[in-house]
């Protein structure tokens, strides 16, 4: 019988770092342009709104394509897509660097977003089959880490190569970079050896799907996170034509810096968890619109070290509501518990796609006050979910104890 992998040992190590690896590259190249949006604005004389749709569409295109690789990789296997999802997510970068105009810019960030969603659900499937129970948690700790590393590396690179010499030679820059991990990953990730093919049941998918979206109580996280990111995302695209013009006149660079505040929500997930333990759930999602809430008004003091500080409490905040969200979805979801989840990803990434759409309005016509604005009324809509999510906290609280009491 072949054995699972077991925590701590060489073969863990290897896997959990190869997957690590895969985590760091997708993200990194999906949000690689967002310091640049000023620079495309200018590059090629398209609006703010335009120029987020390199990074809106490339969201949007994930949340589509994660169905479509979950029946693929369930039909075929896993680290196979995976070396092909990486490799073409790699010469997408490369050809990216050398476009002629936006248009074929933003044909490309769609195909490398199709290319690359194959990595995380794929990833997270191979986990669970190949990982031990104990070993299991600390590797999904671990790639989620990665998720935030990469992320944020991304943006830093993008920014300082951008100033150092041109958006285009950034793009090569990240080219190599991927070439890189794509080579450790082949040497690192051990073959799949539970795996076993079987046919997708695109039917049964469905009904699943279907049952999930008509569940009330999972509705509400499923409108919680894909708003939040909505906003979470708006935000972090437009400050960066905030705080390129005047009176601030920040570099690529600075501006590829402030995505450093990402780390509040590496801190946050962990708190989070820790919170929810001792309280509700619904009461946790409060707190983090609470925070998102005060961190929007902040940014309205035109200080960069105070929208810093912000931008900071806004990453705490939302990570904060998204962990608990989406633990809340894991903990209701009474049957097909991967599907709810991946319902949870699907609204979460098609949010963080529209959101640039919504605060652009806002934006063109009342600059950085209208995006406040704006994301304080999407905040007031998740309160009202929230409150929802307190009622279900209080029902079930109290049937548990009707049950107690029938006991005794």
């Amino acid at each position: 019988m072949v054995t699972l992998i077991e925590a701590r040992t060489k073969e863990f190590w290897r896997a959990t770092i190869a997957l690590g690896i895969a985590s760091f590259l997708i993200f990194a190249n999906i949000y690689y342009p967002q310091p640049l949006l000023p620079v495309f604005t200018n590059e090629f004389g398209v609006s703010p709104v335009v120029s987020s749709l390199s990074i809106s569409l490339a969201l949007f295109t994930l949340g589509v394509c994660f169905f479509v690789y979950s029946a693929l990789s369930d039909a075929i296997g896993r680290k196979n897509i995976m070396l092909v999802a990486m490799g073409l997510g790699t010469v997408t970068t490369f050809c990216i660097a050398f476009v002629p105009n936006y248009e074929t810019l933003i044909v490309l960030r769609v195909f490398q977003a199709a290319c690359l969603a194959g990595i995380p659900t794929i990833a997270m499937a191979y986990i669970g089959e190949e990982f031990s129970v104990k070993a299991l948690t600390l590797a999904i700790g671990v790639h989620i880490s990665a998720n935030t590393i990469g992320g944020m590396s991304g943006r830093l690179l993008s920014g300082f190569v951008t100033d150092l010499l041109d958006w285009r030679w950034a793009f090569i820059v990240m080219g190599v970079v991927s070439i890189i991990c794509f080579i450790l990953f082949i040497f690192l990730l051990p073959s799949s050896r539970h795996f076993q093919p079987q046919a997708f049941q695109w039917k049964g998918a469905l009904r699943d799907y279907t049952l999930h979206l008509k569940n009330p109580v999972l509705r509400y996280a499923y409108l919680i996170g894909g708003l939040h990111f909505f906003i979470f995302v708006g935000i972090y695209n437009f400050v960066t034509y905030l705080l390129s013009d005047e009176p601030f006149y920040l570099s690529t660079t600075v501006l590829g810096v402030l995505f450093l505040t990402y780390i509040a929500g590496t801190v946050s997930s962990t708190v989070a968890g820790k919170v929810s333990s001792t309280i509700k759930q619904s009461y946790c999602v409060a707190i983090g619109i609470g925070i998102m809430a005060i961190a929007v008004l902040v940014t309205l003091i035109a200080n960069v070290f105070v929208i810093f500080l912000g931008l900071l409490l806004l990453c705490f905040g939302f990570f904060f509501a998204h962990s608990v969200a989406s633990s809340w979805v894991s903990r209701h979801a009474s049957f097909a518990k991967a599907s709810a989840s991946g319902l949870y990803l699907t609204s979460y990434y098609f949010g963080g796609s529209l959101g640039s759409f919504y605060l652009g309005f806002f934006w063109h016509w009342w600059s950085w006050p209208g995006v406040v604005a704006g994301s304080l009324l999407i905040l007031v809509v998740t309160t009202f979910c929230m409150v929802g999510m307190v009622k279900i906290d209080r029902e079930e609280e109290s049937t548990a104890l009707d049950k107690i009491t029938a006991t005794r």
